[in-house]
Order: structure tokens, then sequence, then C-alpha cells
């Protein structure tokens, strides 16, 4: 094993809570998806973001990272209870025109859904940044024999990574809740989703990193396997990704759903890129 960055898992929940608070502000602030999405991922990711500042004060203390999970929840709470008390402006409202088929006009599979006249997307960016501090604190915490910029950059495009499959399968399993809403918002964290991962993996194979593993310079203690266990999970992800784009293309509302079940074996392939790539490499 390389004496590389240990991994802990504090870290690994602050970057997916930033992360997938950072995608929730791009798909809310489309003004599009009912409310119950965005309550339901303030209430995921707030409980991961306390579960990282948990984790951490208990195992693997970083203050600046366990304060800023906290931090993260408290906001990711107060935007939930924002976007959720009665005084403000609701309204019964029916989703876009277009069905979830398709963006060109076809006829409407239109359901009902609340939305918030007065509740501010921007609200949604305030956890995020929060975490982004933790992230960042995160990366420049480590020690071992990997440059620290590049420990930095794989925690926070990590970040990104983990944050982008998770709301992109999410967010596919919201159209049975709300089957009316364009595929635009899905589409865009799709193409999220291949913009970074080639970042993701670039990185995880920049010296020190798994190209080492996979030439045998770093013993990965399984005879290499896990080295190329990380190789099919990082093409299987892409590989997913295109296929789901692939599929949002096609008119029928079942299109939809494969495209989810897709993005559903991309957070495994996901989560085993990144994190079998820092486990093989950490000392």
């Amino acid at each position: 094993m390389a004496e590389g960055a240990p991994v802990d898992v504090a870290t690994v929940m602050c970057q997916w809570a930033a992360g997938g608070l950072a995608y929730l502000w791009v798909t809310t602030r489309r003004r599009e998806v009912g409310l119950g999405y965005g309550w339901l991922l303030r209430s995921l990711y707030g409980v991961i973001a306390a579960v990282g500042a948990v984790t951490g004060l208990v195992f693997q203390p970083n203050a600046v990272r366990d304060m800023a999970c906290i931090a993260m929840a408290l906001c990711a709470g107060a935007t939930l209870v924002r976007s959720a008390v009665p005084n403000v402006n609701q309204a019964e409202s029916q989703a876009p025109t277009g069905d979830a088929g398709s963006d060109r006009g076809a006829p409407a599979e239109s359901s009902p859904r609340r939305t918030i006249e007065g509740f501010d997307p921007r609200w949604d960016l305030a956890a995020p940044l929060v975490g982004l501090v933790g992230v960042i604190a995160a990366g420049l915490g480590a020690s071992g024999d990997i440059a620290p910029a590049l420990h930095l950059a794989r925690v926070v495009v990590g970040a990104a990574f983990l944050g982008v499959v998770s709301d992109s399968m999410l967010l596919g399993h919201w159209y049975l809740v709300q089957p009316g809403l364009r595929r635009e918002p899905l589409r865009e964290l799709v193409r999220h989703l291949g913009a970074v991962w080639p970042f993701e993996v670039g990185l995880l194979l920049v010296p020190t990193g798994m190209i080492a593993v996979l030439s045998g310079s770093i013993d990965d203690g399984y005879g290499g396997l896990l080295g190329w266990f990380w190789v099919a999970c990082a093409v299987t992800t892409v590989a997913l990704a295109a296929v789901a784009m692939a599929a949002l293309r096609e008119r029928q509302y079942a299109a939809v759903m494969a495209a989810t079940g897709l993005l559903y074996l991309a957070i495994l392939t996901g989560f085993g890129t990144d994190l079998v790539a820092r486990l093989t490499l950490a000392g």
C-alpha cells in the first residue's frame, strides 16, 4: 500500500453532503421541481453532514471540517424550514407543458405539484458553501507522501462527483412523484456527471496514483485485483451515464425509469471509483 492520505468516514460524509447539496441548488434554481424533492434532499444530506460531524469529533477530529459539517447540517435544516413554513405564499400549480418524454411539445403528462413562489432557490447555496469550507479543510488536513495540492483537488472534485451521481439517481426517482416534469433537469445532472468524470479519474491517475497500482509499483494487497476493479468501476460509471443520456432521448416515459435504474448502478460504480482508489492509495 502507498503511504498516502488516510481516508476517514467523516471526510467522505462531508464531501457527499456538500456535493449533494450543491447539485440540489443546480436543480432547484430552475423552479420546476416540486417542494418535496428539496425537502427530501435537504433532510438526507443534513443527516449525512451531522453523521460526518459526530464521526469526525469522536474518531478523527478536524476542527474546521467538523464545525463546517455542523454548520452545513444547520443550514440545510434552516432552508428546509424556510421552504416549508405555512405562512409563505403557497400555490397549487401544474407541471410545465410538455411530457416527461419530450421537450418538444408532446401532450403533457402533468400532475399537480406544490410550489412556493416566495422561496428563493439561492437559499440552497448556503449549505454547500459552508460545506465547501469543510471539504477544503479536510483536503488540507491530510498527511502522507501525496502532494497536498493533489490531495486537495481530489477531495474537492470527489465531493462534486459523489454529489452529482447521487442527485442524478434521486431526481430520476422523483419522476415517479412528478411525472409531468420535463427531462431537462435530469439531463443536466447527467451531463454534469459526464463532465466531472474526467477530472475525477484523471486526478486519481496523477502520481502518486492508480497507474502505480496497475503497474505493480504499489501493492494493493490483492495481487493487483483492486487496481483492475477500480478500472472497471471508472469505465462502467461513464458508460452508464452515456447510456442513461441516450435513454433520456427516447420519448416513452418508461425511458426515464430505465435511465434511473442505470443511474442507480452508477452510484455503486461511482463510489467504487472514488473510494477504492483512495483506500488503495492510503497508508
